[in-house]
């Protein structure tokens, strides 16, 4: 039997929109839970489970071997002589040459070449390669905004992290790339003094290979500071942690190897009592002669010659009558053309001294600068003198750089405060008014006084570690654009400045002279009020007491004197700036 039942709709319904409409509400059927029907089933335990349609792929790094280039090189004097001919021998060389000149083969063998070697001298003498077409135009880099470019990374050897405590370039400048690095720990007790790995070689770099030094400087001692000699390129001198100086010959046998001993090496008794701070090669006849500073308060003059014990020696001390205080020494200056018995000398203290062996008899012939507020609040690591202007030299220090003048005690120059403490500084040795600043965060700071003395002109992120020294290659005459900075991890950064930091510009030098010069005189200016201040106090003070039958508004009279000579003085100083 067919059970059917059949639907039916009108076709005006089809798609009718289907009405909503609000009620109350109402609940239709409700169950009740019950455990009637609990045996009938079994709980099924939770399980997680993780799934992933990502492909599994794995990375892989490679490298190719390093290259190490090496260079090397061969000199021909003599050669190419039968065995039977001395070439020492004039006779035996002409006789030897007439016969070859007989011989039928010479003579078709030159009759092949001279046409030859003539058509290439024809073709070289058609043009001249070595024309220089734009010669005597100068550029002006004036409106070249300053910047400066990494070269090369040199990187120290010593498997345990050292500091390139001074770098010092090749004294013929741009004509030999060489710059020495001496590198050690001067942190006291620092835990990497005991580490049996560390090494105690300095090196001496060429800037077109920075994979590997050229000569390896073996010292008994950790080197604190190197330096060529200018009258003799191939020796160096060196003070270690230890006090020691030690003398160094390129030229020696030992070098040959890649590494050099020391020639000759001072008494540890006769020598420093504190790590060398600094040296330097000092004008004499023989060219063998230096001088040494140490932060144990001792000056020391030697003869590498003979380095058993100091020549002379000289103690740091603000009054050699005993009234004074010794100084420890942080740093020095010398340059032969401010005068072959001048000295500058930084102190841990932030002291500057100054000292003409000249004049001696009086008080040892060092002079103190100011003590007082123009001191820097810290040991000064950097002190130079401007190469152009030697009678004004730069100071750097805490977290300001100072320059002074050989007239006045206190600097006529202070620039303002860096965010960061400043490791090191020098001048520019072509530009007069350009100097450079090394900071604590890494950064290299360029200052030009002639164009600003409030702001950096250009600032450089060098390194992520603290630089803690500079030097800039090049003299007076040329040089001036390689700049080599060392870090606290013993690396090394050789950086090229711009053709405007690096070359000077027209009436710079008179221009930076008379900077120099204005500021000089403000300053006097400066210290003869401040004098007529002080003496105006004083008879004031003295009339006061000497007063008796005063109504006892003589309080008040000093108070208004003081106040007026302060507002002088004040309108004074605005007036100069």
């Amino acid at each position: 039997m067919e059970v059917a039942y059949v639907y039916t709709k009108r076709r005006s319904e089809f798609g009718k929109h289907v009405e909503f409409s609000n009620g109350e509400t109402q609940i239709l059927e409700s169950i009740n839970q019950t455990h009637a029907y609990d045996d009938d089933y079994q709980i099924r335990s939770t399980t997680a489970t993780g799934t992933d349609n990502t492909p599994q792929l794995s990375e892989t790094e490679v490298n190719t071997e390093r290259v190490v280039m090496k260079n090397t090189s061969m000199q021909h004097k003599e050669g190419g002589w039968p065995k039977d001919v001395d070439f020492t021998e004039q006779s035996d060389v002409k006789r030897f040459r007439k016969k070859v000149e007989k011989d039928e083969e010479y003579q078709y063998a030159m009759k092949q070449l001279v046409p030859m070697v003539q058509r290439c001298m024809n073709q070289n003498n058609t043009v001249n390669i070595y024309e220089e077409y734009f010669d005597g135009n100068e550029t002006d880099h004036c409106s070249e905004p300053p910047f400066a470019r990494g070269l090369a990374v040199f990187r120290d050897p010593s498997p345990v992290t050292r500091t390139a405590t001074s770098v010092n370039w090749h004294p013929e400048g741009s004509n030999n790339g060489k710059v020495a690095v001496s590198y050690s720990v001067l942190d006291f007790q620092d835990e990497r003094l005991s580490n049996p790995e560390m090494l105690t070689s300095s090196y001496v770099w060429d800037v077109s290979n920075s994979n590997k030094p050229i000569v390896e400087i073996v010292p008994p001692s950790p080197l604190s500071c190197l330096r060529f000699n200018p009258k003799s390129s191939d020796t160096l001198v060196g003070g270690s942690c230890n006090g020691m100086i030690t003398y160094y010959d390129l030229r020696k046998p030992n070098a040959s190897s890649g590494k050099c001993l020391p020639t000759e090496s001072s008494a540890i008794e006769k020598s420093h009592h504190d790590p060398v701070s600094d040296v330097f090669w000092i004008s004499s006849k023989t060219g063998h002669h230096c001088v040494s500073v140490s932060t144990d308060g001792q000056m020391l003059w030697w003869d590498t010659r003979k380095l058993d014990e100091p020549t002379d020696s000289l103690e740091l001390t603000t009054d050699s009558k005993g009234n004074g205080v010794t100084l420890g020494g942080s740093c020095l200056e010398y340059s032969t053309e401010a005068g072959p018995t001048k000295f500058l000398i930084g102190t841990e203290q932030g002291i500057v001294l100054s000292l003409n062996t000249r004049n001696k008899k009086t008080n040892n012939g060092i002079t103190v600068f100011d003590t007082g507020a123009g001191k820097h609040q810290s040991s000064i690591p950097s002190i130079q003198r401007n190469p152009t202007h030697n009678k004004y030299f730069m100071t750097v220090g805490d977290w300001t750089t100072r320059i002074w003048t050989e007239d006045l005690k206190t600097p006529i120059i202070t620039t303002r405060h860096h965010c960061s403490y400043l490791t090191g500084g020098c001048w520019s040795p072509t530009r007069a008014g350009v100097f450079y600043v090394t900071r604590d965060d890494g950064v290299l700071d360029v200052w030009d006084i002639s164009h600003n003395q409030n702001e950096v002109a250009y600032s450089h992120k060098v390194s992520d570690a603290a630089l803690s020294s500079i030097s800039v290659q090049g003299n007076t005459q040329e040089g001036g654009k390689l700049v080599a900075v060392g870090d606290v991890n013993g690396t090394v950064s050789l950086l090229e400045v711009c053709d405007s930091l690096a070359k000077a510009r027209p009436n710079e030098k008179s221009t930076i002279n008379a900077l120099l010069e204005r500021e000089t005189k403000k300053e006097k200016n400066l210290e003869v009020r401040q004098r007529e201040i002080k003496l105006k106090a004083k008879m004031n003070g003295a009339r006061r007491v000497n007063n008796e039958g005063g109504d006892g508004d003589g309080g008040k009279e000093e108070e208004n004197l003081f106040a007026t000579l302060e507002e002088e003085f004040m309108n004074m100083t605005s007036a100069e700036l």
